[in-house]
């Protein structure tokens, strides 16, 4: 299938646009540059479709980013550190962000011809993000089977909506992803953090996958605290 792969810069959209690069026909890669503090993964996710020798579109939706205010990701808010599991991770929230950046993938799709979009949302998300569960993912798929009707057929790809993070570092190892040409934390510093809810998923998905981080933080330990008092529970 040709494909187009939503890729942040992150540890899972990179790793996801090498499996699809390995399994599928990728056709390119799409960013969205929404106000979010950490707007340098953006420059990963260009590392990334250089590498795989694919066109890279960044979509520039700030203007709407600036009204979906509230969110540490976007707003004048601290953001939290701590496992995603804490009610303060809630912070991180953008409202409806998925649902925006994928209606507009899916109208590159279609205006591409590609086949299908892919979007690296996984099982450790679910706890915070409605839009990363799978009860999102396939009411999407039937409203875009309704919205592009006649004109297009495209799927949405998932393939580790199920599955921890932990996976996805197994996966993208078994895919050769360079992990250290991703970023995740939400805070943009000139190293990841350590301490925000992403940077201790990272740490701990590296750990339970059993293959070593090469990522350098500023905190490398704290994730061992964070996560020894909490655990996400599934929501789908």
């Amino acid at each position: 299938m040709k494909t187009l792969v939503v890729c942040s810069g992150g540890l899972d959209s990179v790793s996801l646009a090498h499996k699809i690069a390995a399994e599928q026909q990728l056709i390119g890669l799409v960013s969205f540059d929404y106000g979010q503090r950490h707007r340098k993964e953006l420059d990963f996710a260009a590392r990334c479709a250089a590498r795989l020798s694919v066109p890279h579109h960044i979509i520039d939706i700030a203007a709407i980013g600036g009204h979906l205010s509230g969110s540490a990701l976007t707003d004048n808010v601290e953001v939290p550190d701590g496992h995603y599991a804490e009610e303060t991770m809630k912070a991180t929230v953008v409202p409806n962000r998925n649902a925006i950046m994928l209606a507009i993938a899916f109208g590159l799709a279609a205006a591409q011809k590609a086949d299908a979009v892919a979007a690296a949302v996984h099982g450790g998300d679910h706890f915070i993000y409605p839009d990363c569960r799978p009860g999102f993912i396939d009411a999407f798929q039937r409203m875009q089977n309704e919205a592009l009707d006649g004109y297009a057929s495209v799927r949405l790809l998932a393939p580790y909506v199920d599955v921890p993070k932990a996976a996805i570092v197994a996966d993208g190892a078994k895919h050769g992803t360079p992990f250290a040409e991703t970023w995740s934390c939400y805070k943009g510093g000139r190293l990841h953090c350590g301490r925000c809810g992403t940077c201790v998923e990272r740490r701990e998905a590296f750990h339970l996958a059993g293959i070593s981080d090469p990522t350098d933080y500023e905190d490398r330990d704290f994730w061992k605290a964070a996560v020894s008092h909490y655990s996400a529970a599934e929501v789908r």
